[in-house]
């Protein structure tokens, strides 16, 4: 409140409020002192006037004369204040009254004292009057002096009383008024001389605000406002000083910037020519990158194809094995190839994602099975967990992300020496349209330190710097997979302990699509009971997850003797297990051993689907009855699991001729580049596989041959010197489009690495496209996909159906049993002597199911002697059960023929031990 008043409003407050306070409380005091005086007078003088009046009325009650005090009476009103007079017998009977009838109540008692009782507006007295008040009056009666005479009743009137009080409270108030109004008077005159010098000093500072800073303060009359007015005037001619000198500054700051300004001008003119100049330079360096593409992988494209082919011709051992290490130094470099130009294609910002449906565990468990065969040579352990909550059907670049995720697993196969590489897919969140998925890759490995992990997203760094690191790769891998990562709208890091192992993980959104309706539960196994063998913990729960997913019922056995065991007690129960899968390696299980399991539960109606390393499927490819329906790799797919399972319980009718080609005639294919050797290597091998090739050199020769022949398929070179292969495809369809011919199919090979590749050449007219280098498999899928015809291929080895045949093969080869223990000469060993022990037991048993005509008994041990034969070195013993097996379950009368021929193979196959031996 007191903030919000000025000066004048504050000096008026210091004066008028201790001035008021004081006026009101002295004429409150005086005012209640003079009224309490009068109050106190007018009790006296009624006291006074009745005892005046008891002498005089005294005489005329002695003689009962009541026209005197009637008249006494009369005359007393007259006295101020006094309103009525009453004289009154001793019984208190009236004598004689004067004035109105009294306000008040008489006084009670009968005390020989003068009473009173006050109202608000009069008092009563009531006096007693006696004998003594006659003396008083002049008559002396001495014997009567204290008889009660008679009573004097008087009351006073307030009235006058309260107008005196009213008129000197008055009085008393008009004073204080008048000497606040001077005082007030007297403040507004101080408050006035303040104000004004305040006022000029106020327009002052609004003057100096404004600008004026040539405005002066006179003297304002008062010591402490001059030497106030003094400061500002100083403040004033400072401020004055300080803005002619920025002004100085300003002018002089002003002339540098223009100066400045004329240099930047012509250094943005030199900025503008150099980025044109940058521009161009990107421009070559694109160009560049393309050529460079299709340079570098064009000759390696030959050396691949060729060594391919070399590698089918007539070689000694030691040339074979030049051979591959010609092949696998070209692929490492081809490798290191696409790393490079992949970055630059980053740097250079021309990479471009695609956006197609892709399911996000097949994507996982491909990456996993390419990658297998090098972690398995490791003796490493592949797991694959993709959790129920993860959608799988998404929309993103399926190619890019895989090449993201073959990385990591293979730095993660690379640096690590034993244990288990695990990658997980899992939900971190989810809307209505995406997800926000985490994939993580963990290893056992190595480990890294936070500066390891600080550097390892820097190009061309590696986590092993040491000279006795791990040879191979660029140190492009993670940056590429940062830059890949990053691009899609996610995020990737490490979490590594030194010793432990790491792992990598990714962050990502992606938008959802429709499932897929193979992720649902194959019908033929819903309900199904599946015995389940895996060692490793991990492993194992991933695969009871994938069985699950295919509606089996799964139960789970820590060694092979308890599942056969559980599968033979629920055989005799209502709920059998018709299905058993079996994770096993060989360190775990011999194949002997698993041949008879597998033996055992086939006869208890189990199917059986065995799962090993890649490295050792040879070595397990003889346990079971069928190894291309109950033999996989692992880590298992889902899909494959699925339909292998689903293929063992309800078996599909074999085909008649399950090689035959689609069409009996012959692809005609017209293959097109400018590459002498690459146009040989493509030549060579269509021709190889039993396709009509017409090779041609440049785009106007393949443009010609279309016009004068019919062909079926178009192989088509991108890059050729005059007409490249895009004009030429243009060319091809403005013809056909003008006779209106069926389009005929052209396919693109190139070596290219820049982005939009493949959209480009779909736009200039072509249907699909190959990227160099070529294999066999890839020519024969893409023939058969756009002609319908199929390419020959290479038949399976046929049985002999002569004992001559079987004679050519070796009867022990020992390089072979190596060979098929793995490398292992131990494990061959063992193998050769537990088949060796065998033998004459199983001749007998041969024999004795012969004589008794047991056409099953026979069947089956001719069956375990053929599968003990797939382990060992003895080629002429292998083909000669095979042979009989074959023609045993054909019912054919040659089987009577081939059994002799397998005895005599096991006499010959004993000889020859014993001179080994």
């Amino acid at each position: 409140m007191l903030k919000k008043l000025g000066i004048k409003g504050r000096v008026l407050l210091l004066t008028l409020l201790p001035t008021s306070l004081m006026a009101l409380v002295l004429g409150g005091y005086f005012t209640w002192t003079q009224q309490s005086d009068l109050q106190t007078q007018l009790m006296q003088r009624g006291e006074m006037i009745a005892e005046q009046l008891a002498p005089l009325v005294a005489p005329a009650m002695g003689h009962g004369n009541n026209d005197l005090l009637e008249r006494i009476a009369t005359q007393s009103l007259e006295q101020p204040d006094v309103r009525a007079v009453t004289f009154l017998a001793p019984d208190r009977s009236p004598l004689a009254h004067a004035g109105p009838t009294m306000l008040n109540q008489a006084p009670t008692g009968d005390s020989t004292q003068l009473q009173r009782r006050s109202g608000n507006d009069a008092t009563r007295y009531l006096m007693p009057v006696f004998g003594k008040h006659r003396n008083l009056a002049g008559e002396l009666i001495p014997a009567e002096s204290d008889r009660l005479l008679g009573w004097v009743e008087l009351e006073l009137s307030h009235n006058g009383m309260l107008l005196r009080g009213y008129r000197s409270l008055f009085a008393s108030l008009l004073l204080i008024a008048a000497g606040l109004a001077g005082a007030a008077l007297l403040a507004v005159r101080m408050g006035r001389t303040i104000n004004r010098p305040l006022g000029q000093i106020k327009q002052a500072v609004a003057q100096l605000k404004d600008g004026h800073l040539e405005t002066r303060l006179p003297p304002l009359g008062s010591q402490e406002l001059d030497e106030l007015a003094s400061g500002i005037n100083r403040m004033a001619g400072t401020l004055q000083n300080a803005r002619e000198e920025l002004q100085h500054s300003v002018d002089q700051a002003t002339e540098d910037v223009r100066q400045n300004l004329e240099t930047i001008e012509i250094q943005n003119i030199e900025l503008d020519l150099a980025r044109k100049e940058a521009l161009e330079a990107s421009r070559i360096k694109s160009e560049f990158l393309a050529n460079m593409s299709h340079e570098i992988r064009t000759p390696l494209n030959g050396i691949l194809g060729f060594t391919h082919l070399l590698q089918k011709s007539e070689l000694t051992p030691r040339q074979l094995d030049y051979l591959g290490t010609i092949e696998k130094s070209a692929d490492s470099l081809l490798g290191i190839i696409n790393e490079i130009l992949d970055f630059s294609k980053i740097e250079a910002g021309k990479l471009v994602l695609d956006h197609i449906p892709f399911n996000l565990r097949d994507l996982l468990q491909d990456t996993l099975t390419i990658l297998a065969p090098a972690a398995h040579a490791k003796q490493l352990e592949l797991v694959s967990l993709v959790y129920r909550d993860t959608p799988l059907s998404l929309v993103g670049d399926p190619l890019r992300l895989k090449q993201i995720l073959t990385n990591l697993v293979s730095n993660a196969i690379k640096f690590t020496r034993e244990g288990t590489i695990v990658a997980r897919a899992m939900l971190e969140d989810e809307h209505e349209d995406s997800v926000q998925l985490r994939i993580s890759i963990q290893d056992t490995g190595i480990g890294l330190s936070n500066q390891d992990v600080r550097a390892l997203f820097q190009a061309f760094s590696q986590a092993d710097n040491s000279l006795s690191r791990q040879p191979g790769g660029t140190g492009l891998g993670l940056v590429i997979s940062k830059r890949l990562i990053e691009q899609m709208g996610g995020e990737i890091g490490v979490d590594s302990t030194p010793g432990e192992g790491s792992e990598f993980w990714i962050s990502l959104s992606l938008p959802k699509t429709r499932d897929d309706a193979e992720d649902l539960p194959s019908a033929p196994l819903l309900g199904r009971r599946v015995a389940l063998l895996e060692s490793h913990e991990l492993a194992r729960q991933a695969l009871q997850h994938q069985l699950e997913d295919c509606g089996l019922d799964v139960t789970t056995f820590n060694t092979l003797e308890t599942l056969t065991n559980g599968v033979t007690g629920a055989h005799q129960t209502d709920q059998a297990i018709d299905l058993a899968v079996l994770g096993i390696t060989s360190s775990d299980m011999l194949p002997e051993r698993l041949n008879q399991h597998v033996w055992d539960l086939e006869h208890l109606g189990c199917k059986v689907l065995v799962l090993c390393p890649t490295t050792e499927q040879t070595l397990f490819h003889l346990s079971v009855p069928n190894p291309h329906s109950q033999l996989q790799a692992k880590p298992a797919c889902t899909r494959k699991l699925r339909r292998a399972l689903s293929d063992l319980a309800n078996p599909r009718q074999p085909r008649n001729e399950p090689g035959e080609p689609l069409s009996s005639r012959a692809p005609k294919v017209l293959c097109v580049d400018d590459n002498p050797a690459n146009l040989l290597l493509v030549q060579t091998l269509l021709e190889d596989m039993g396709a009509k090739v017409l090779a041609v050199e440049s785009g106007y020769a393949a443009v010609k041959a279309v016009q004068a022949e019919s062909f079926d398929l178009v192989l088509m070179d991108v890059q050729m010197p005059g007409m490249d292969g895009r004009q030429s495809t243009e060319a091809i369809r403005q013809w056909e489009s003008e006779r209106h011919c069926t389009p005929l199919p052209i396919v693109a090979l190139t070596a290219h690495a820049m982005a939009n590749e493949k959209r480009a050449l779909l736009q200039s007219g072509m249907d699909d496209y190959l990227t160099k280098p070529i294999s066999e498999r890839q020519l024969a899928q893409v023939v058969l996909k756009w002609t319908g015809l199929a390419l020959r291929n290479h038949g399976p080895e046929r049985v002999s159906d002569s004992a001559a045949a079987n004679n050519e093969l070796p009867v022990l080869d020992h390089e072979e049993g190596l060979r098929l223990a793995a490398g292992k000469a131990d494990l061959a060993a063992d193998m050769l002597a537990m088949l060796l022990a065998s033998l004459e037991a199983d001749r007998e048993a041969i024999r004795a199911a012969c004589e008794s005509r047991d056409q099953n008994a026979l069947i089956e041990r001719v069956h375990r002697l053929h599968g003990a034969t797939r382990y060992c070195g003895v080629p002429q013993l292998r083909a000669a059960c095979q042979r009989s097996e074959t023609l045993l379950k054909q019912g054919d009368p040659k089987a009577v023929a081939a059994l002799e021929e397998l005895e005599r193979a096991i006499n010959r196959l004993a000889a020859q031990a014993r001179i080994s031996a």
